[in-house]
């Protein structure tokens, strides 16, 4: 019978401390395959592998698409790439971004849900916003074992809240406490689970795959809400699994609550600055015109410009205000 081989884990803002200190007190017979999803930049040079291959025992690379997997090896999504797992091989995948994000840990954490059931733990490490906290869910629903991070210690609490908030997580741990426990954890044998498979786990890792979101009918994994994907504008689904809420359109784009409230918070933000652009353009365009009429002496064009560039210029002032705000972004 197999034992708890498989091993996800996933972090966004401080992510780098996370894996270090845990990598490092991991063995270098340790009796399970490591898989990490980072936030990271698409234009970024990911020096993760070099990192965790200097800090602990287990060798940390890239991996390619279609590779084997073996025990014993950390693998780690490169950057804009999702990293999913196939029966005994990895994948990489430009599907669409998940919680704003490819790499995305939702993904990873989905897959490795449906391919290996109980045999996987996930790991919820410090990050913003609520990226891990559905594929966790997919994780424990499969039989899987949760673990997060203790809130109160990560650089960025968010993530493992989330986690906390919406999954029945079965450890809440510092990180010291998290190697010994993956180590105990490798070492359990466990049954093969032979509940039926989720239709939406089913739909959801096989758009990540690559699949088309719209043949696979998204329509189906939940109600239309009467919100749009800020991505693509497209209508999104609304999913609900116990208390967590997510959303997905039908090219493939999938959110959180407090992820797709962050992109919108952009959206709005952009829309605003482009806005200002706009008016302010509108301004300079009404001063030369002012000039003009003025250098041809026509006092009532002079007039009428001068009136819509005071309510142009005072436009300005409050979409600029507007733009200075906040906007909700002390949410993440």
């Amino acid at each position: 019978m197999p034992n708890r081989d498989i091993i996800v884990m996933g972090a966004s803002a401080g992510g780098l401390s996370a894996f270090n200190r845990i990598i490092k007190q991991l063995p270098k017979q340790l009796n399970a395959a490591v898989f990490i999803a980072w936030h990271l930049s698409p234009y970024s040079n990911s020096m993760l592998p070099e990192i965790l291959n200097r800090a602990g025992k287990l060798k940390a690379k890239h991996p390619n698409d279609g590779e084997p997997i073996k025990l014993g090896k950390i693998y780690i999504a490169p950057p804009d790439h999702h990293l999913l797992l196939e029966s005994d091989r990895i994948r990489l995948t430009k599907g669409p971004k998940e919680n704003r994000f490819r790499p995305a840990i939702d993904p990873l954490f989905r897959s490795a849900a449906y391919s290996y059931g109980s045999r996987v733990v996930g790991v919820v490490l410090t990050g913003a916003l609520d990226d891990g906290t559905a594929g966790l869910w997919a994780i424990k629903d499969r039989g899987g074992i949760a673990v997060v991070q203790d809130p109160a210690e990560a650089e960025q609490p968010s993530m493992p809240a989330s986690a906390l908030a919406n999954v029945q997580v079965d450890h809440c741990l510092p990180l010291s406490e998290i190697p010994p426990l993956l180590i105990t954890l490798s070492q359990q044998v466990v049954g093969e689970r032979r509940s039926p498979m989720p239709k939406d786990l089913e739909i959801e890792t096989k758009i990540a795959l690559g699949a088309d979101a719209a043949d696979l009918d998204v329509k189906q994994l939940g109600e239309i809400s009467e919100f749009t994907c800020p991505d693509c504008h497209g209508t999104l689904v609304k999913l609900t699994n116990d208390k967590l809420l997510r959303f997905r359109c039908h090219t493939g784009h999938s959110f959180g609550g407090a992820s797709l409230l962050a992109e919108l918070t952009d959206s709005v933000e952009q829309s605003l600055w482009t806005a200002i652009r706009a008016v302010e353009e509108r301004i300079r365009l009404l001063k030369h015109l002012a000039q003009h009429a003025s250098h041809l002496e026509q006092r009532e064009m002079i007039s009428t410009l001068d009136r819509e560039l005071q309510e142009n210029e005072r436009r300005a002032d409050l979409l600029r205000q507007a733009a200075m705000l906040d906007g909700g972004k002390n949410l993440s």
